[in-house]
């Protein structure tokens, strides 16, 4: 039970990539009052949680609903989950994100925030595969989206030291981080298209 905790906070970790997320909040919200600054911050966070919170609870029965089998989609979301590494390893997330983040929207906390950036396809994804592969016990799932409540609160955290932090490790090394964090979800991802591929095969 440790080792898939462990594990689900290592993939959440990547893939919704809090400090990451620091310097496109500062783009986004360069030109607001402090105050305005921080309720943007927690709004988002807490959007954000909502909606991954429910894609661990209701996910697999909406899978169920669409016919889909949980191992296909383990077989996906490791495909997504590493095109996704893909992109971080050779630099290439960071100018997407930016993009969708340039992109109009009702209310920034929303969008583009908590969606996609921070609750994005990765992200939900990984919160279903992630149930699936817990059992989806009501203590492990407890669990997991406690795990995930502590990736939006160190998303919280970033959004509001994101000046500080960005002055701390400089573009190099955001680009070493992004780099090393991405390798590491690569291989994270061809372990869930083994187990996805291993259970089709059963």
């Amino acid at each position: 039970m440790t080792e898939q905790l462990i594990s689900a906070f290592v993939t959440l970790l990547v893939v919704i990539d809090p400090i990451g997320l620091g310097p496109i909040f500062i783009s986004l919200t360069g030109d607001l009052e402090q105050a305005v600054r921080r309720k943007v911050a927690l709004e988002a966070s807490t959007i954000a949680f909502c909606v991954l919170a429910g894609s661990a609870l209701i996910g697999d029965w909406l899978l169920t609903k669409l016919g889909i089998s949980l191992a296909a989609f383990r077989i996906a979301g490791g495909l997504l989950l590493f095109a996704i590494a893909f992109e971080m390893v050779f630099q290439r997330r960071t100018e997407r994100k930016t993009d969708q983040a340039r992109q109009p929207g009702s209310a920034i906390a929303a969008f583009p925030l908590a969606i996609p950036l921070m609750a994005g396809p990765g992200a939900i994804t990984a919160m279903i595969l992630l149930a699936g592969r817990l059992g989806r016990e009501p203590a492990m799932l407890s669990a997991l989206i406690a795990i995930m409540g502590v990736m939006m609160l160190a998303s919280y955290l970033v959004f509001r030291s994101a000046p500080q932090l960005e002055r701390l490790l400089g573009a190099q090394g955001e680009a070493i981080l992004g780099r090393l964090l991405g390798v590491l979800l690569a291989a994270l991802a061809v372990q869930y298209v083994a187990d996805g591929v291993k259970a089709l095969n059963v």
